[in-house]
């Protein structure tokens, strides 16, 4: 066999042990910043929410006060400046309406949340008005008021906003508003109620809005859950991503067997963000 015939032999003899270890290598560096690259990407899209909706309506429900001089769904010639402060009522058979002073504002009948439609799954409070046009849908208040609202999913839905959960199935956030009185567990005051969000996307927006992701404290906090005792540790929010939707008796419920089927929607929380008036 001639030299150049032995050159050839030896180039076809394949990759040595050391190629292919570097080769496996750069295989599980490529895998693993797809991995990392998938989280960093639901980091950027729950920040966008924050920035570009939760945000927004934080600022339209401050520049309908500020311009009207009461929340949404008050009466400018009578203000209670309570949301829907319009529909204000006193307990039955105290004999006098909407009083809001000296403990008259515990054990009232509430009133009922303004949102755009129906009120956004889960919630504890009805809203006023079931369309899309009465007087009370959050939508046409804002509007005869001048406020341009977020984009949200689209024009007549800008209450919603869409997004993809861990396991890669659609959740739609919903914005209502609505006043808590002082006997509420997540405390009083006007408040946006925010329906939809996925256990990772509350605690998310938790930690941008107060800094810790306390289920109980703070600006935004869990509906329902009580602020409990001062100075104890805060706490977890009730569902996690292991949590997940399924048809039974009285509709849809969430159930928790630590199963992870990419096939399964997360359940979801209601949070409340305090307004600042």
């Amino acid at each position: 066999m001639s030299a150049k015939a032995q050159k050839n032999v030896t180039r076809q003899q394949g990759f040595s042990l050391v190629e292919m270890a570097v080769v496996l290598v750069v295989i599980g560096l490529i895998l693993g910043a797809v991995a990392i690259g998938k989280d960093v990407q639901r980091n950027a899209e729950y920040t966008k929410i924050k920035q570009k909706f939760i945000d927004q309506w934080a600022v339209a429900y401050n520049i309908f006060e500020n311009r009207t001089g009461v929340p949404v769904g008050d009466v400018q010639q009578e203000p209670r400046l309570m949301v829907n402060g319009a529909h204000y009522e006193d307990a039955p058979g105290v004999g006098v309406i909407g009083v809001v002073s000296g403990g008259n504002m515990v054990s009232r009948p509430l009133p009922k949340a303004i949102c755009q439609g129906e009120a956004g799954p889960g919630m504890v409070r009805t809203s006023e008005e079931t369309g899309a046009t009465d007087e009370f849908a959050l939508r046409q208040i804002m509007l005869r008021a001048g406020v341009r609202m977020p984009p949200g999913r689209a024009e007549g839905r800008e209450d919603r906003y869409v997004y993809l959960d861990s396991n890669g199935n659609p959740q739609e956030i919903q914005v209502c508003f609505q006043w808590n009185s002082p006997e509420m567990p997540e405390g009083a005051g006007n408040v946006m109620v925010i329906t939809g969000l996925t256990p990772d996307l509350a605690r998310a927006l938790d930690q941008m809005i107060d800094g810790k992701p306390d289920a109980r404290e703070g600006l935004f906090r869990q509906e329902g859950i009580e602020n409990g005792t001062a100075n104890q540790a805060g706490l977890e929010w009730s569902a996690n991503n292991t949590h997940y939707y399924q048809s039974g008796t009285g509709g849809l419920g969430g159930v928790d067997n630590g199963r992870r089927h990419d096939e399964d929607q997360i359940e979801t929380v209601v949070a409340i963000y305090k307004m600042n008036q």
